[in-house]
């Protein structure tokens, strides 16, 4: 040890450093589904862990909405509450109306959020899903969680948060505005949308 004493950073430095960290990271280069089977062939061990990685897309390029060009088709989100049937918004429509459906938590219950997709066409990498909450416009908490890479499939793919603990407390219950991200490692923006939940001492019902 020097013996000189640490410098504080301010808020500023700390995050200019994480946002350093984060740049200084590459993404490996994305792949055709053709590529990644032609790959190392010779390797056995190797090529059925494809075959088990790409499932479906290995017979032929999975699509499962023909007029949606996109690879990820976000469906919908679910909060998710034990021994509670789930609140659940539909991301097919038009996302503006989302503002006008307000989920009632109780205050201090745990909850998990789901996200319900469909990956088409190609396999898509470092899928991330981030969350920003504000209550009176003011951020109160973000959370971002690593989903993963998917393969195309035609069936509905899901992520589930692990538990989170809804904040309690009169001070807490009142409204909040959450905007929410379905992005990966290469910055492509899957879907972005905006939803309100409400903190009470109680469920509504």
């Amino acid at each position: 040890m020097s013996g000189e004493p640490e410098v504080a950073r301010t808020p500023e430095e700390e995050e200019t450093e994480e946002e350093e960290i984060k740049s200084s990271y590459k993404p490996p280069p994305e792949k055709t589904i053709e590529e990644i089977l032609a790959a190392d062939q010779e390797d056995e061990s190797l090529r059925k862990y494809k075959e088990a990685l790409l499932g479906q897309a290995q017979a032929g390029t999975v699509i499962v909405e023909p007029d949606d060009p996109r690879k990820v088709i976000v469906k919908k989100l679910a909060l998710c509450v034990t021994d509670r049937d789930d609140l659940e918004l539909d991301l097919t429509g038009d996302l503006t109306d989302l503002k006008k459906q307000v989920f009632v938590i109780k205050e201090g219950v745990q909850y998990r959020i789901r996200i319900d997709f469909i990956v088409q066409r190609e396999i898509v990498h470092g899928l991330k899903y981030v969350q920003k909450t504000y209550r009176i416009g003011v951020p109160v908490d973000k959370m971002t969680h690593m989903v993963g890479s998917y393969p195309p499939k035609t069936e509905i793919q899901s992520y589930t948060t692990p538990p989170e603990d809804a904040p309690s407390g009169m001070m807490a219950r009142g409204s909040y505005t959450v905007n929410s991200l379905f992005t990966d490692d290469d910055k492509n923006i899957h879907l972005q949308w905006e939803w309100s939940f409400e903190i009470k001492k109680d469920w509504k019902d």
